[in-house]
């Protein structure tokens, strides 16, 4: 793999002179403060300015600040008018924009595309502070405040948009948001390194429009330059007629390998896409060979090339292999570079030991900002996730090559916490990153990794060439419980637990210390169909791993629980899938309280599938066997019903279709039955079965509760066929509610025969 140039080996700016500002300036007032005349970068985005690591535009101004630039924020502005966008002034060198933390079209709609009530990157969780697409308006909005000032885009909606896009929202596949933007510039994945060449280089005086060699970046050219080469993506995975064709992939630089190639000969149908341009010589290297993907019109119209070119662009995500893409859009090529270089361990502590104050800008006052309120006592061990799974944005956006900051420096961050963050009571609420337990998880091999080609490293099984051992993340647990003044160190990033199993070392130090009574994890679902489109483990190895956290929990004198995450209308999921996994979640007492659906995210995999009906995890041709897709209202309803088979609201449509599918054997007030053949007779008793969510064995139903519940309700209690049991405040409530009935029908019943007598003397109120 190439080595990078250090972030902290370039020149400073400078504006070094001016030291670091306590925040990053919000207004021209701040700038006047620090003796400021402009900014030389200005940064726009969608969340509120939070100083902490775990915000972009934190972590990215600061490492510009460290740079020796002059960085201001704009943050949430009123994109109804350039206003705002102009309230700092000119940046000497460019905007970035970024539309926050998350996608905003998901930040503001659920899966079901209603509008979500809160935003937890706002001041008091309020809604609406940022337009749909805010990547896109932003951008428009700053070109208008100063039309000459270059637009750097970037962060996870831009990630995620740099291709022709399926978009869930409008049903249609979308341009490029660097066409749509009018940006200069797109900075992809982790833009640490992206960003600082970038600037630098503006700083020297070159033009926006001649960097066109920065990794991790997307821009727009109408031509491929003299001296690459371009091979068409059709002839790399060919979605019609497979021919005898040279392999771009054949490493090319070996001349006995491409003599063998040559030999094979080319033979190519006149209907099938052709190598746009010839090679001059045999030794093309991958640094100079660009991959043609099919034009935004080809994959807007054809369903089946979207899933090629989503097929074609994750083969192409190793920053030891990765080719260069194109993409037509019209008249204009979009250029998409190789992934950026993984930050080494040096590299991440230098950017997580910036001056962050941890807390949010002075402007807000004492607002609640929920997602700061969620994390100010967390701590980002590392990035990446080699897991793959096809509905998921971390592999896509963060990479599957894990970068870990230090020991070292993780301690200086929760000292720091303990020291510094107001209301710190003892506990980190986090050690963890996109998983909790890929710390220091590698390929044995650094040239076995720079060649691989796999999605997953743990998929369909655990890669021999991937190093499980958990050493060094146990040694960091115990390091920090050490720490004077920490009372309590708690995991709650998603946990790999097909992966912790291989350590049963892990395995009981997690349980032994750092589970506060529940551990969140995420089989996804119990069947094979909807598992391999997803690319995760089997049922098997979560009844393995819940094995082991019950045995180390009863070691440790703990009553702790496991609370599984499952995915509805998955890509590949069927009815009968749907309903096997709600026979799971009843035999093994699971009530879920609130259920996820499937999200189609841009450029996911899963919604390649979810698009086109084909898999893109394979080769994809027009006769290739499609993928069972749920798309409609009804349909997406049934499979959120089957989740919470539990909820009355459902049955009716889960009696339907049970009988349906032929299986009103699961109809009845059995124990062995899913769903009982008649709604309750009571309100009451509704309402409690839908509140409760606790674990099995929590809490015991007290003898008398269950005969009124019993006999005024006219059902079994719950926890009699092995469900969950009662909330002793719901036990409580439906008793009242139902000794209230019985005592009102004995009055009733009185009345009818003699006039009824107080027993006592009234007592006049007080």
């Amino acid at each position: 793999m190439q080595v990078a140039k250090p972030l902290f080996d370039y020149p400073k700016y400078w504006a070094e002179c001016f030291g670091p500002a306590p925040f990053l300036p919000m207004s021209r007032a701040e700038m006047d403060q620090l003796g400021w005349d402009s900014c030389d970068i200005i940064i726009v985005t969608g969340d509120a300015y939070v100083d902490h690591p775990s915000f972009g535009m934190a972590i990215i101004g600061r490492l510009l600040e460290a740079q020796g630039f002059r960085v201001g924020i704009i943050a949430q502005p009123n994109w109804q008018s350039k206003d705002d966008f102009m309230q700092l002034g000119e940046p000497n060198l460019f905007f970035g924009v970024a539309a926050g933390n998350m996608d905003s079209m998901i930040n503001r709609y659920t899966a079901d595309k209603k509008i979500r009530s809160d935003d937890a990157y706002t001041p008091g969780g309020v809604a609406g502070k940022r337009p749909d697409r805010a990547s896109l308006v932003y951008s428009q909005r700053c070109k208008e405040a100063y039309k000459n000032v270059p637009i750097v885009l970037g962060g996870i909606e831009a990630s995620l948009r740099r291709i022709a896009h399926y978009d869930y929202w409008q049903d249609k596949v979308r341009n490029s948001i660097l066409i749509d933007a009018s940006a200069d510039i797109l900075l992809y994945g982790n833009a640490e390194r992206a960003i600082v060449e970038v600037a630098q280089r503006l700083s020297w005086g070159e033009s926006i429009e001649n960097i066109t060699d920065v990794r991790g970046t997307a821009f727009i050219r109408r031509d491929t330059p003299k001296g690459w080469y371009e091979v068409d993506s059709t002839r790399i995975d060919r979605p019609g007629k497979v021919d005898k064709i040279i392999n771009p992939y054949v490493n090319t630089q070996d001349t006995a390998a491409c003599a063998i190639e040559q030999e094979k000969g080319p033979q190519d149908d006149p209907n099938e896409a052709k190598v746009v341009q010839i090679l001059e010589s045999p030794r093309m290297t991958r640094d100079k060979t660009v991959i043609r993907l099919p034009s935004m019109e080809k994959v807007r119209n054809d369903p089946v090339l979207y899933a090629h070119a989503n097929r074609v662009l994750h083969l192409e995500t190793n920053p030891g292999n990765a080719r260069a893409l194109v993409q037509k859009h019209g008249e204009l090529d979009v250029w998409f570079n190789p992934p950026p270089i993984p930050m080494s361990t040096e590299e991440m502590d230098y950017v997580f030991g910036m001056p962050y104050q941890r807390v949010p800008h002075p402007v807000y006052g004492k607002e609640k900002i929920p997602a700061y309120d969620m994390i100010r006592f967390s701590v980002n061990i590392m990035r990446g996730c080699f897991g793959g799974c096809t509905f998921c944005s971390i592999t896509e956006h963060e990479g599957r090559i894990i970068q870990n900051r230090s020991e070292e420096s993780i301690i200086r961050e929760i000292e720091e916490i303990r020291d510094k963050v107001p209301g710190f009571t003892g506990v980190i609420s986090d050690l963890g990153g996109p998983t909790a337990n890929m710390y220091r998880i590698a390929c044995k091999s650094p040239e076995i990794e720079s060649a691989c080609r796999k999605p997953s490293c743990v998929f369909p099984g655990i890669c021999p060439n991937l190093n499980t051992d958990h050493s060094a993340l146990i040694q960091l647990y115990r390091s920090a419980r050490a720490l004077p003044g920490v009372k309590k160190i708690l995991i709650a990033s998603g946990l790999r637990y097909d992966l912790a199993v291989e350590s049963p070392e892990y395995v009981k130090e997690l349980v032994t210390h750092h589970v506060g009574g529940y551990l969140k994890i995420a089989p996804e679902h119990t069947e094979e169909g909807p598992l391999n489109q997803m690319m995760k483990p089997g049922i098997g190895t979560y009844d393995r791993f819940k094995r082991m956290f019950e045995k180390f929990s009863k070691e440790a004198g703990k009553e702790q629980y496991l609370i599984p995450y499952f995915i509805a209308a998955h890509p590949g999921t069927t009815d009968e899938d749907m309903m096997n996994l709600a026979l799971w979640l009843k035999g093994n007492g699971f009530r879920a309280d609130q259920v996820q659906a499937f999200y189609p995210s841009p450029m996911a995999s899963a919604t390649a599938m979810y698009h086109s009906g084909k898999n893109p995890l394979r080769k994809v041709t027009y006769k290739s066997d499609g993928v069972t897709i749920v798309k409609s209202e009804a349909q997406r309803r049934l499979h959120k019903a089957f989740l919470r088979y539990h909820d009355p609201k459902g049955w009716p449509m889960l009696r339907e279709a049970l009988l349906r599918m032929g299986r009103g054997d699961l109809i009845g007030n059995g124990k062995q039955h899913l769903i009982p053949t008649h709604q309750p007779a009571t309100d009451s008793y509704q309402s409690a079965r839908r509140k409760n969510s606790t674990p099995v064995g929590s809490k015991k139903v007290g003898k008398e509760t269950t005969r009124i519940l019993t006999q005024h309700t006219g059902l079994p209690p719950r926890g009699s066929d092995g469900s969950k049991p009662w909330d002793k405040r719901e036990q409580a409530k439906a008793a009242a509610e139902a000794r209230n009935r019985q005592a009102a029908k004995e009055r009733a019943g009185a009345g009818k025969g003699k006039s009824q007598k107080p027993t006592k003397k009234p007592v006049a109120p007080r």
